[in-house]
């Protein structure tokens, strides 16, 4: 059961913590489920560096054209949080990874409401099934 409110959305994932990892830290993994066809640019995974991240316009944004957003990676603690701080908006989104006793499961929680389509294509990679919002 997922656990979303305003304050952060969240997704139960049939994967290991290590597969979940690479798909929220790989950015030609983040290409496919995270607004798919919106390139990502992560020169290198640790705190301090600059990420560009390009919107495409698609059937869940009202843009007419692409939208560039430059973000600073605030914390790296690897298979366990990844968290970004988007420049222009001032908000920091916040990827926590929790994985279960056995190693069979992975919940992600993003510390902000709304995710619930980019969770839910982020199940769909990590579990191999089609993604439901492309």
């Amino acid at each position: 059961m997922d656990n979303n409110t305003p304050d952060r959305s969240s997704v139960l994932i049939n994967g290991d913590k290590e597969t979940v990892w690479d798909a929220i830290t790989n950015e030609n993994k983040l290409l496919q489920w995270y607004a798919p066809g919106s390139p990502w640019k992560i020169p290198h995974l640790k705190t301090g560096e600059k990420v560009t991240f390009t919107l495409m316009p698609s059937a869940y944004n009202n843009l007419t054209e692409e939208h560039q957003m430059s973000l600073t990676i605030e914390k790296v603690i690897t298979y366990q949080e990844f968290a970004l701080y988007l420049d222009s908006q001032q908000l920091l989104l916040s990827f926590i990874l929790v994985e279960d006793e056995d190693g069979d499961y992975t919940r992600v929680t993003i510390n902000s409401g709304g995710y619930d389509e980019s969770l839910a294509n982020l199940k769909a990679l990590v579990e191999g099934k089609e993604l439901p919002f492309v």
